[in-house]
C-alpha cells in the first residue's frame, strides 16, 4: 500500500498542471472602459467614473505597461482641416494621481510603448512619439506601424502610391529608436521587405496596396501582418501574411477580412491562428473559419465545424482557445433573422470542442480575451446591432460566469508587465 501511495504521489508531480495561461501568480483583474461617453475604471472590484467631460471615444482605452497609464481618445470638432468634422484628441490618464495629459491635438492609432511611459502615434503620415512632455518626429510616410517588443523601435509600413504607370509596391520598414528621448530624428530607417504588387492564395489574387495589424511571435522571429487592396476590395478579400524579422522569408497564408478577430500568436509557440475566408458579413455568415498555422513547418489546421462560422477567438494556453461562432446562415435585413454568436472551448491537443455560454435569444457572445495576468475570461454580451453591452467574466473553461460590468462601450483589461 505504501508503495502504491509513493508511486502515485511521484505521478501526480510529473502531471503537467492543467491550468489555462502561461503565468501562475494571478492577479485581480483590472478594467478601463467608456460608459455614457466617460473613460472609467474597475479597479479592486471597485467602479469608478475618470472623466468629468461626455465626449465620444470611438476607439478601446490603453493601459500603460506598468498599470498606472490609461490612454484614451476623444473626438472634437475639427479645428485644422475644413474637409473633416471632427479630429482625435489623445490623452492619457495617471490613475494615482488622477492627472489627464494632452498628448496631441489631432493623431490617431496611438500606441504604448512595451517597455516605458511613451507613446507612438501617426498625425496624417508621419509617426511620432512622446514622453508625456513633448513629441518627436519618427518617420514620414508611414501608413501603418507596431512596436518592437523590446521597445527599441517599430516596424512600419509605407502603402502603395498610384502613379501613371501604376502602383508602386509597399514596404516594411526597421525604424530604430534612440534611447535618449532628446537625440530622436527622421534619419534612422532600413527597408526591410518589399512586398509583392500582387498576392495571391492559389485561389485569389489581389493587389497589394497596404500593410497592417503587425504581431510579433513569442520568439521573436516571426511577423504576422494583413495585406490589403484598395479601400472597397478590402472589405471583401484581404491576405494573412507571415515574414521572418530579417526580411528573408515572406508567405501568404490564407484569405481573410479587415474587423473580426485579427491574427493572433498563442502565448509561447509559434502557432499563428486567424479567421479565413472572404466575403463581408452581409456576404452570409459562412466561409469564416478559424485556422492555425504552425511556423516554420507551415502546418495548417482547421478548427471550424461544417456548417458553422468563427467570428472571433482569443487564445487560452499553447493548445486552447475559445471561439465566438455561429451557425452558418444567410444575412437578414431583419436584425431578428441573423444568428447570434454563444462561445467555444477549443482543446487542439484533446481534439474536443465544448459549447461554455448560452446566451439568451436576441444576445450574443462577442469578442472573447482571455486575461493571462488574471487567468479570467472576459466577453462582451450584446445584440449584433448594439453598441453598448454587458462586460461578463467567467472562468477560462466558461465556469463561474457572471456580469461582471453593465452597459459598457469600448474597453480593455490590463495584462501585466509579462504577457
Amino acid at each position: 500500500m505504501k508503495k502504491f501511495i509513493g508511486l502515485l504521489c511521484c505521478f501526480l508531480l510529473i502531471i503537467p498542471s492543467l491550468t489555462y495561461g502561461e503565468q501562475v501568480s494571478r492577479q485581480p483583474m483590472k478594467a478601463a472602459f467608456f460608459r455614457d461617453g466617460y473613460l472609467w475604471t474597475k479597479i479592486d472590484n471597485k467602479e469608478e467614473k475618470r472623466t468629468k467631460e461626455q465626449a465620444k471615444h470611438p476607439y478601446p482605452p490603453k493601459w500603460s505597461y506598468d498599470g498606472k497609464w490609461i490612454l484614451y481618445q476623444k473626438e472634437v470638432p475639427s479645428m485644422n482641416d475644413p474637409s473633416q468634422e471632427t479630429q482625435l484628441e489623445i490623452w492619457v490618464y495617471h490613475i494615482e494621481t488622477n492627472q489627464h495629459i494632452k498628448v496631441f491635438y489631432d493623431g490617431w492609432n496611438p500606441q504604448w510603448s512595451p517597455t516605458e511611459n511613451i507613446v507612438a502615434f501617426q498625425s496624417r503620415d508621419v509617426l511620432n512619439i512622446s514622453n508625456l512632455k513633448e513629441f518627436k518626429n519618427v518617420a514620414l510616410g508611414v501608413s501603418s506601424y507596431q512596436w518592437y517588443p523590446d521597445g527599441h523601435g517599430f516596424i512600419a509600413s509605407s502603402s502603395a502610391t498610384l502613379r501613371p504607370d501604376g502602383w508602386t509596391n509597399p514596404v516594411l520598414y526597421n525604424i530604430p529608436l534612440e534611447k535618449d528621448f532628446q537625440k530622436v530624428n527622421l534619419t534612422q530607417y532600413k527597408p526591410l521587405f518589399i512586398i509583392p504588387k500582387e498576392l495571391s492564395n492559389g485561389n485569389e489574387s489581389i493587389p497589394s496596396i497596404n500593410a497592417t495589424n503587425f504581431a510579433f511571435s513569442p520568439d521573436g522571429k516571426w511577423i504576422s501582418f494583413i495585406v490589403s487592396p484598395t479601400a472597397s476590395l478590402s472589405m471583401d478579400n484581404d491576405m494573412v501574411c507571415v515574414l521572418t524579422s530579417d526580411g528573408k522569408n515572406f508567405s501568404v497564408l490564407d484569405e481573410t477580412i479587415l474587423h473580426i478577430g485579427t491574427p493572433e500568436w498563442a502565448p509561447s509557440k509559434n502557432s499563428l491562428a486567424y479567421i479565413a475566408g472572404s466575403g463581408r458579413i452581409v456576404f452570409g455568415f459562412k466561409n469564416k473559419n478559424l485556422k492555425v498555422t504552425e511556423l516554420p513547418a507551415f502546418q495548417s489546421i482547421r478548427l471550424t465545424p461544417d456548417k458553422y462560422a468563427d467570428m472571433w477567438f482569443t487564445w487560452l494556453d499553447n493548445h486552447s482557445l475559445i471561439a465566438s461562432r455561429v451557425p452558418e446562415k444567410e444575412w437578414s435585413n431583419d436584425p431578428i433573422q441573423r444568428p447570434n454568436p454563444a462561445l467555444y472551448l477549443i482543446m487542439m491537443n484533446k481534439e474536443k470542442q465544448t459549447k461554455i455560454t448560452s446566451p439568451k435569444k436576441g444576445k450574443g457572445d462577442y469578442q472573447p480575451l482571455f486575461n493571462a495576468y488574471s487567468g479570467k475570461l472576459t466577453w462582451i454580451r450584446r445584440s449584433l446591432t448594439e453598441i453598448v453591452g454587458d462586460l461578463w467574466i467567467a472562468d477560462p473553461d466558461g465556469r463561474n460566469a457572471e456580469i461582471w460590468i453593465k452597459d459598457i462601450e469600448e474597453y480593455s483589461t490590463y495584462e501585466g508587465k509579462e504577457h
